[in-house]
């Protein structure tokens, strides 16, 4: 039985058969705050190629009343099985489908979801679609290729507000009739609905007005920065308009900040879902605002590359994401007036180290991955689809040319408006406006797995003039289980020549780019000068690949990584310090070392927390067992005198606070945590704010100097939907077989909770201090995680895969037992890939904490 999968081979058939024309689609969610079900109400018009043919339609729904096929009515007990209805006797040319259904509220993130607020006791609904979920809501096609007009109706309680992806018409007794949506496809549909508080602006420019709507919870609307997301939103207008030659192509555009939102958000056409995490409710650092900012330009990008033109199928997923991730980074870096001019050290920073770490994980795959069914993609939204994509599109404008490479994208959005498009047709755009032959390339970058390696192999005379300079690539083997061969390619890099000017600062001085392809590439243009002290591989991150200092690189760099003037070379070597730590090459109370000596001169404060979470994870997973607690003291210690000298109110203060409430241990320093937040100390400029507030009772909770009761007064000064989340989180953390036992019980013995606290109780759960209290749950996850995954939502179901997995007992014990689990399980490919990515995790771990021993 096919359950709730559909694969690529039934997604084919069913195109080459049907052509869908529109959706009416009539939702009475008057119950919609008792919850609950709710009645739903499809006709579908759709065009039959060839008589007498039978195929299906999907939904998900508790009961089924009607289904009418061309005027006669089916016995819905007999067509509604499995997740789908069968429509038999199908006629040639026009067929109306009518399906009344009962479907539910959900509170996992999934189709319809239902949220009461915790201040106002009121309901909020938004629909999340992405990948297969719209047959959740309504009666639907669910392939991206089988496009539609959808027609929504919503009968919604007294005083509420619905929007979707149409402009909002007025309501007729409490009747929101909207009109009919452009050719879409069915997981880009939206509906929110609710009693919330909204904002509205216009974007004109030459004769062009599109309204503009920014939404949240009355309970967050105090903290709504409209202003500064406007702004971004209008940014994205200009330069996207601009650089796509093609108009925004839809009436309107809200952006709603939704609660319990699964991912960052959500590209329904004229109607984004955002999690509303980033209406920030205290004081955070720039950085926040531009991951924010990024995603607001990610979503606006999907409006043309996603939305007007839609992959075919879901192999070419990354079509959608990683144009997206590459433009929203080219946005912010390029748009007058943009707040962020570096985003491209962000993206180096975040989204490239993203992409090596999936790329060496045995699920690593192309970035055109073969989908063949719904499960495959929904593990599939991962750093390659994502930032790897986007890492090897700004390659591919290095290697065509930027004004090339959008010309092709403009000719590219003109010719498949409001269709379908796979991977083939994007090239050809690309190469008719290039004039460069691109198959060669999509062969090796596209239809390929793995990483490589970029070294200098350098020559100097007694004089220290360059003699010889050839770049040497490696293809690593792939990791066990990966499928594919390693594979050499072409990249497009520059070579940065960085010297120490008269203040100690390192400059670059010169700049070469070329073509690398093969084993070993020559650099004549370098042979003949003098050395500088630093020669950076794939400087300004043109291209995708591991890269790796010479020896007198990596010394200079060693003693003066924070004294290069510009943020993206310190982000590369950063990067390729942490690069090098995980693979076993730097060890990590070297590292550590490392990070000490340089992070105090980092200006750009989205690497300086990339450095703690780094420093964190190193210490916790990475180092010798023996030396962990005296490298986690030398952190912390660290930690606390950065935050005692950073700048009062700095961004960089908060920073640090932050990163010593994650690991403070001694009684003074739990102390200090306790006094900080009673009042009776304070550190000059340093807000002790709610979600700061917070951060300290999670860990005091975590050491077990917070019990329940304290816990429970923090709640009551901030009895919010992020409160109960936070006291969550902080219930779980406590250092007790009794609250450990009640975490579990509330997680996987049970399904009663919403994802997102659910998601909170697993964070407080997994504390990387309480291995020996943990250690008993790793035979009670494994005794329980088939039946979970059979039993729950996907978004569920991976939390408690991902999020319990053992990943804290690093041990060959930890790696044979889950040997064991995959063996006997047999799972399907989905729950396999998920365990198999955690158990690499296990053994990258285990080799560097051998490597750190031996450095010892």
């Amino acid at each position: 039985m096919p359950g709730t999968n559909l694969t690529r081979e039934e997604a084919r058939q069913r195109a080459t058969l049907l052509t869908v024309d529109s959706y009416e689609i009539d939702l009475d969610l008057t119950g919609a705050q008792e919850g609950g079900t709710y009645r739903s109400v499809t006709t579908v018009r759709f065009d039959v190629a060839e008589g007498g043919g039978e195929s299906f339609i999907d939904l998900v729904a508790p009961t089924v009343h009607e289904v009418t096929l061309n005027g006669d009515a089916l016995d819905a007990a007999e067509v509604f099985q499995d997740s789908r209805i069968a429509l038999p006797g199908l006629l040639p040319g026009r067929n109306i489908l009518r399906v009344v259904a009962d479907c539910a509220y959900t509170n996992t993130g999934e189709g319809l979801h239902r949220f009461v607020d915790p201040v106002d006791d009121q309901a909020y609904l938004y629909t999340q679609f992405e990948v297969p979920d719209a047959r959740r809501v309504f009666a639907s096609f669910e392939q991206p290729d089988l496009k539609a007009t959808f027609q929504f109706t919503v009968k919604a309680p007294e005083g509420w507000t619905v929007i979707s992806n149409s402009p909002t018409p007025e309501p007729k007794d409490n009747v929101w009739e909207f009109e009919p949506t452009p050719r879409i496809s069915s997981y880009v549909t939206a509906l929110i609905v609710g009693p919330y508080h909204s904002v509205h602006s216009v974007y004109e420019k030459d004769g062009q007005s599109v309204p503009l709507g920014i939404y949240c919870r009355p309970s967050l609307a105090e903290h709504l920065d409209a202003d500064a997301i406007f702004e971004v939103t209008r940014q994205g207008f200009d330069w996207f308009q601009e650089k796509f030659d093609y108009a925004y192509p839809f009436k309107k555009y809200d952006q709603l900040f939704v609660p319990e939102f699964n991912a960052g958000a959500m590209e329904n056409a004229g109607a984004v879902t955002i999690r509303d995490q980033y209406v920030f409710r205290s004081k955070v650092t720039d950085a926040a605002y531009e991951v924010r900012a990024a995603t607001i330009l990610h979503e606006l990008a999907h409006m043309w590359f996603g939305d007007l033109v839609t992959m075919e199928w879901w192999n070419d997923l990354w079509l959608n994401e990683s144009f997206a991730t590459y433009a929203e980074a080219a946005c912010q870096t390029a748009a007058p007036g943009s707040k962020w001019p570096h985003s491209w050290t962000t993206f180096a920073n975040q989204m490239k180290t993203w992409a090596y770490r999936q790329d060496q994980l045995p699920s690593t795959h192309p970035i055109m991955a073969d989908i063949s069914d719904l499960d495959d993609v929904l593990v599939n939204f991962d750093g390659i689809t994502y930032a790897k994509g986007a890492s090897v599109l700004k390659q591919l404008v290095a290697y065509v040319g930027e004004e090339a490479f959008f010309k092709g994208v403009q000719a590219y959005f003109k010719r498949h408006a409001f269709g379908n498009t796979r991977l083939s047709d994007l090239l050809g755009a690309l190469e008719e406006t290039s004039g460069r032959d691109l198959k060669t390339w999509s062969k090796a970058w596209l239809e390929t797995a793995g990483i490589n390696v970029l070294r200098p192999e350098i020559e100097t005379d007694a004089d220290g003039v360059i003699t010889s300079f050839a770049i040497r690539q490696e293809a690593p083997a792939l990791p066990a289980g990966a499928k594919g061969e390693p594979t050499l390619r072409p990249h497009r890099i520059a070579i940065g020549a960085y010297d120490l000017d008269g203040a100690g600062k390192l400059v670059r001085g010169d700049r070469v780019e070329l073509d690398v392809d093969g084993e070993l590439t020559a650099v004549p243009q370098l042979v003949g000068k003098a050395r500088p002290a630093v020669l950076l591989l794939n400087d300004d991150d043109l291209s995708y690949a591991k890269v790796r200092l010479d020896e007198q690189s990596l010394a200079v760099v060693t003693e003066h990584l924070g004294d290069f003037t510009e943020s993206l070379p310190r982000a590369l070597c950063w990067a390729s310090a942490w690069d090098m730590t995980r693979d076993g090459e730097l060890a990590t109370r070297d590292y550590l070392a490392l990070v000490l000596s340089g992070i105090g001169k980092e200006s750009d404060i989205g690497v300086v927390q990339s450095l703690h979470r780094q420093v964190k994870l190193a210490i916790d997973q990475y180092a010798a067992p023996t030396a962990r607690e005296a490298l986690l003291t030398r952190w912390t210690e660290a930690t606390l005198a950065h935050l005692r000298a950073a700048e009062a109110g700095s961004d960089h203060q908060l920073a640090w606070a932050r990163a010593f409430a994650a690991t403070a241990r001694t009684p003074e320093q739990l102390d200090l945590l306790d006094a900080l937040l009673d009042g009776t100390q304070t550190i000059e400029g340093l807000a002790v704010d709610t979600e700061l507030r917070w951060a300290f009772v999670q860990r005091l909770a975590a050491v077990g100097r917070f019990g329940g009761s304290e816990i429970a007064a923090e709640y009551e000064r901030d009895k919010t939907a992020a409160g109960e989340r936070h006291a969550a989180t902080a219930r779980a953390a406590r250092p007790t077989e009794a609250a450990k036992a009640e975490a579990w019980e509330s997680v996987v013995e049970s399904d009663k909770l919403p994802n997102a606290v659910q998601e909170a109780v697993i964070a407080g759960f997994v504390q990387t201090d309480q291995r020996e209290l943990l250690a008993a749950y790793t035979e009670r996850y494994f005794e329980a995680l088939k039946d979970v995954w059979a039993s729950r939502s996907h978004e569920m179901a991976q939390q408690i895969a991902v999020g319990l997995y053992p990943a804290v007992q690093v041990s060959q014990d930890t790696l044979d037992r889950t040997d064991a689990w995959l063996a006997s399980a047999e799972p399907n490919a989905a729950l396999r890939r998920l365990v198999s990515e955690s158990r690499s995790g296990i053994e990258r771990a285990l080799r560097a904490q051998a490597a750190d021993a031996a450095a010892a």
